[in-house]
């Protein structure tokens, strides 16, 4: 797709709507010369140049990466409009696209039966299930992993209920059986499962917490925002077998109350685009509300009235529905994707693990692969800590030959469960962190290692 083509398409899409309803004048007020735009302009790009090059492979530190073509065109092109899909009359289009998009991801998931909507973010989906987990069970805590997303600690304090932090194992998932001792007490009505941890990547047995859940009576919330669509890997079982995934926690999704995704992540999509879908389609009576100028003409559940957000940029349905035209949610569509950069994952895991100046933190089991530069001496924590610190500052400056990584701050008794033997004479240690959501990475992996060992071993 050649952008430099389709954006100008994009704006005549509008101007060729506009003209059905004939002229009129614009007011003066927010008319601007072009000249005087030009100015601001160009003041506007010199500033966005303070950026980092997410689009490129050199950049393997956070999440992030650009949004499709196809997503971009959608976005600017519904903007025009600038819909509200609070409700139908605010962008009929587009709450049509967005209730299309929601059932290919109920789908993806093998929800039969659900309700559910696109959000703002991961957080916001995931406040809202948590909102209705509390609706569902009053007076009942929430249990999650210690390694979930920190934003569950901080929804339970937001929502007044009791938050109960469940160790994790060695790989970094939930440890079951200290699920079962917090699930005894009779004190939670929801766990929390994460599926791909933002952390390490690390995907909670999924599988195994819906049957003990069910056995104490209690709600299974799933945090797919960032692993979820790796469900589309799952569905193929020779597929899943090559790129050593485990299937059974994506296809238990389907058996549990709701989940969250994150289009803009893995989905290819300007943030900000999350999901949030429910296996019960009676839970719209937790939202009921009422409105003086609410009225509906639309005999359809219309979206606000399954959601505790109001105003929502339309664009993004937008987006992503014009994005899954043409990358539908298959193994070989957008799963595409994903088998690209799990395939970079465990490439460059291979080779951390055949280098001697690099030691690997965890196995990745998603596409996030953690390492930190092999000490020449005794293993400690405050050791790798400055060493990981070195050479992410030294990649990041190198204006010759840069490279972006990240770092991920773990805690001594998490190290030291991985490296036997670790001297823990700090609380925590920074270890490096690449996130390969962009299958581009897969190709550049030979040049990335080597600039990331040489800046481990000093150079």
């Amino acid at each position: 797709m050649d952008l430099r083509y389709w954006l100008p398409r994009a704006a005549e899409v509008a101007e060729r709507w506009g003209e059905r309803f004939g002229p009129f004048r614009p007011h003066p007020s927010h008319q601007v010369e072009d000249a005087d735009f030009a100015v601001a302009f160009e003041r506007f790009a010199k500033r966005l140049e303070h950026n980092y090059p997410f689009f490129h492979p050199r950049y393997a530190g956070q999440m992030v990466k650009p949004p499709h073509p196809a997503a971009v065109v959608g976005y600017l092109t519904a903007m025009r409009f600038n819909p509200n899909n609070h409700a139908y009359e605010g962008g009929p289009a587009t709450n049509d696209m967005e209730r299309e998009c929601v059932e290919q991801l109920a789908a993806m998931f093998g929800l039969p039966r659900h309700v559910g909507h696109l959000t703002s973010s991961g957080t916001i989906a995931n406040l809202e299930a948590l909102y209705v987990a509390r609706q569902s069970h009053p007076g009942l805590g929430v249990a999650y992993s210690e390694q979930a997303h920190y934003t569950h600690s901080r929804m339970c304090h937001v929502l007044g209920v009791a938050g109960h932090a469940v160790a994790a194992d060695a790989a970094g998932r939930m440890d079951v059986d200290a699920l079962e001792e917090v699930l005894r007490t009779g004190r939670v009505g929801t766990v929390v499962v994460t599926a791909g941890t933002t952390g390490a990547g690390a995907v909670d047995p999924v599988h195994e917490v819906l049957a003990l859940a069910r056995r104490y009576g209690v709600r299974v919330h799933v945090d797919a925002a960032y692993g979820g669509f790796f469900a589309l890997l799952a569905a193929d079982d020779a597929l899943a077998a090559e790129l050593e995934l485990d299937p059974a926690p994506w296809r238990a999704v389907a058996g549990c109350d709701s989940v969250t995704v994150d289009p803009h992540k893995h989905g290819l999509q300007p943030y900000g685009c999350g999901a949030v879908l429910f296996a019960d389609p009676g839970i719209g009576r937790h939202f009921a509300h009422d409105s003086p100028y609410t009225y509906f003409t639309d005999a359809e559940l219309h979206l606000g009235e399954i959601s505790l957000e109001c105003s929502r940029a339309g664009a993004s349905a937008a987006a992503l529905w014009l994005t899954l035209q043409l990358l539908p949610l298959t193994p070989d569509g957008l799963g595409a994707v994903l088998a690209g950069a799990r395939r970079s994952a465990l490439d460059w895991s291979r080779l951390v693990g055949a280098d001697g100046r690099l030691t690997a933190y965890q196995e990745p089991q998603l596409d996030i692969v953690t390492y930190f530069p092999t000490p020449d001496g005794p293993l400690s924590m405050s050791g790798v800590d400055a060493a990981s610190e070195r050479v992410l500052r030294r990649g990041m400056a190198a204006e010759d030959d840069p490279v972006y990584l990240s770092l991920l701050r773990v805690d001594a008794a998490d190290f030291t469960r991985r490296h036997r033997g670790a001297l823990a004479d700090a609380a925590t240690a920074g270890v490096l962190r690449s996130v390969l959501m962009k299958p581009e990475a897969r190709e550049f992996l030979p040049e990335l290692h080597a600039r990331v060992a040489a800046l481990a071993a000093g150079g």
